[in-house]
């Protein structure tokens, strides 16, 4: 929105400061955090006295975790995607295309997880919305950005076939065309993302660093696939106008900070499926945008971690009627191991920061 005024900087020179991404990026990134931190205690509070006996704690987790964590509220992520949505829409070029695909992902994901989370709150259940149901809803939406993205996205003047194409690391001219299939595809990134990210929030902090270490990663990425001169340097697909994503990163990463200072251990507010299912269909759908999916899968390998030791724990179960882990998702495992809750958090998050350091890698390895 104040990239608007950028046209009068002819009668006050400082808004050219407004031309440069990194500038609208910093002050995105400040005003998602001031947005999260103002909401806060207020927020907090209201929260708890709405919910009353907060979010519903699984019985059959860790024991610890039913007394620790018992009346704690959630939908936290309301925070974050109100300082994700006010930076963006202040400090974006909100002509660009890519700004809306993925705000709307975000949004849509989050209105999903607030169903889901209200659901649980006032059944006190641990249920929510159906599998299904939220399956269906997500495929829909992911399938409606990936094709908005093919069909209004800016084509690239080296490669018009880009906008169907999957990308591979370190192969610097392999491009798969999917065609029409590659909706398909985006949209199976955007739904696995989400729901990746939603399995790995479980512990305080647990999930929010590493996706603001994904989504700083990615913007990033935006910023040097968006440029054709750092693509030509880096040898890598040059996708005109994703470098204004950007400024949504920046906004998430904020707005992740704020909510962060909440959610230290002992949380004070959970995100629940508000913030994370919004989370990371946002990641996915930067990503699909990006063009830089099977990056993703780097960058957010701690996430696919958490989600692949579910689907192994529920897939062997069935076969053999036993478990391979103490606990899924796999963080619990650790706990069961005897871990500190704070030990795994912070482990995990350094190797959030290592995956992050080799999917920036790829840019370089061509």
């Amino acid at each position: 929105m104040l990239y608007l005024l950028y046209e009068l900087r002819d009668h006050l020179p400082a808004l050219n400061l407004l031309k440069y991404l990194t500038f609208r990026t910093l002050m995105a990134t400040v005003t998602g955090y001031v947005i999260a931190v103002a909401m806060g205690s207020r927020f907090i509070g209201w929260m708890r006295t709405k919910q009353g006996r907060g979010q519903p704690i699984r019985k059959e987790g860790i024991e610890r975790h039913v007394i620790e964590k018992a009346g704690t509220p959630t939908m936290g992520g309301l925070m974050i995607l109100a300082g994700v949505t006010g930076g963006t829409l202040l400090w974006a070029n909100l002509t660009n295309i890519y700004v809306w695909v993925v705000l709307m992902v975000t949004l849509a994901y989050g209105v999903l997880g607030f169903m889901d989370d209200y659901d649980k709150v006032t059944k006190q259940t641990t249920a929510g919305v159906s599998g299904k149901m939220k399956l269906l809803i997500q495929g829909l939406v992911a399938v409606a950005a990936v094709a908005a993205l093919v069909y209004f996205g800016a084509k690239s003047p080296d490669t018009p076939q880009l906008s169907t194409s999957v990308a591979f690391p370190i192969f610097k001219r392999l491009l798969l065309d999917l065609g029409l299939f590659y909706v398909v595809f985006g949209a199976f990134v955007i739904v696995g993302a989400s729901n990746a990210v939603n399995l790995t929030d479980g512990l305080d902090g647990l999930a929010i660093v590493p996706v603001m270490i994904a989504a700083a990663t990615f913007g990033l990425i935006a910023y040097l696939v968006g440029n054709y001169n750092f693509a030509q340097y880096l040898q890598v697909h040059f996708v005109p106008g994703t470098g204004e994503i950007m400024v949504f990163c920046g906004a998430m990463i904020g707005a992740g900070l704020g909510f962060l200072w909440y959610n230290a251990p002992p949380a004070k507010i959970f995100m629940g499926d508000t913030g994370s299912l919004a989370l990371g269909g946002a990641l996915g759908a930067v990503a699909v945008a990006t063009k830089h999916e099977i990056v993703l899968a780097i960058v957010g390998g701690l996430f696919v971690a958490e989600a692949l030791s579910v689907m192994i724990q529920v897939l062997y179960f069935k076969r053999t009627g036993k478990r391979i882990f103490l606990m899924a998702p796999i963080h619990h495992h650790f706990e069961k191991l005897g871990w500190a809750e704070s030990t795994v958090v912070i482990r995990f998050w350094i190797i959030s920061l290592i995956l992050a350091a080799i999917g920036l890698a790829t840019l370089k390895l061509r």
